[in-house]
């Protein structure tokens, strides 16, 4: 009898070892992997910046006053930046103007269902110092080595104020239109959390200074996918 007892205690507790294991992977935040396809990381879109800034401390309370945009960002959907790299939208068949409003340029035209709406939000959002507009370069990672048809680099124009009113296409000039990328094109990159490669595409932007926005489209090249990134930069 005894024995028996032994036997059921001892499978009672290797269960709930298991359940106890699940529990913990449920609780611990991951990226989506199938949605591991790129953003712009220099000057860094506006979710890589959050993941990359706080992913590893992101309910750090600090982040309130520290960065308060990426705050309001991973509390109103912490998904759009663990998924940094799945700000995309299928079969827009090039009509990037028609699809995407005014005012949702950040968050793809609100694409996967609003999950990066936060995106959109107005106001001081960290942003990478660039020393001249003249002359600088973008880099776009391409996790999944998908290749481009084309990548469109705009630049907002001077004037715009990126702290009090929300990106629309009649703020932004087109300063490059890139050529054909094959799959699997760029630099290797040397971080382990990115794996793929990396396009650098140089640019001039001149007579901007102050606060501006870099906003990349990235056409992948052998599928319909649209990538639509806001970059904050302040020049000079």
């Amino acid at each position: 009898m005894s024995q028996t007892w032994h036997g059921h205690n001892t499978a009672w507790g290797r269960l709930l070892a298991v359940l106890s294991a699940a529990l913990l992977l449920l609780t611990v935040p991951m990226a989506d992997t199938s949605s591991a396809h790129g953003s712009t990381i220099n000057p860094a879109s506006r979710n890589y910046g959050c993941w990359k800034r706080w992913g590893g401390d992101f309910q750090n309370p600090a982040m309130a006053t520290q960065d308060p945009m990426c705050w309001q960002a991973w509390r109103a959907d912490p998904n759009a930046m663990w998924n940094w790299n799945g700000l995309y939208r299928e079969n827009v068949a090039h009509n990037h103007q028609g699809v995407i409003p005014n005012g949702q340029l950040c968050s793809g035209g609100r694409t996967a269902s609003g999950r990066y709406n936060a995106m959109d939000a107005v106001g001081a959002w960290t942003a990478t110092r660039i020393p001249s507009s003249s002359n600088f370069t973008v880099q776009v990672h391409d996790a999944a080595r998908h290749g481009a048809t084309y990548y469109r680099v705009y630049v907002t124009k001077q004037g715009f104020n990126p702290l009090t009113e929300p990106l629309g296409w009649d703020d932004l000039e087109l300063v490059r239109q890139t050529g054909a990328y094959a799959p699997g094109a760029g630099t290797p990159s040397t971080e382990p959390q990115l794996n793929g490669v990396t396009v650098s595409i140089d640019v001039s932007a001149p007579g901007r200074t102050g606060r501006h926005m870099v906003y990349t489209i990235w056409q992948a090249a052998h599928m319909d996918q649209s990538y639509y990134l806001c970059s904050d930069v302040i020049f000079g």
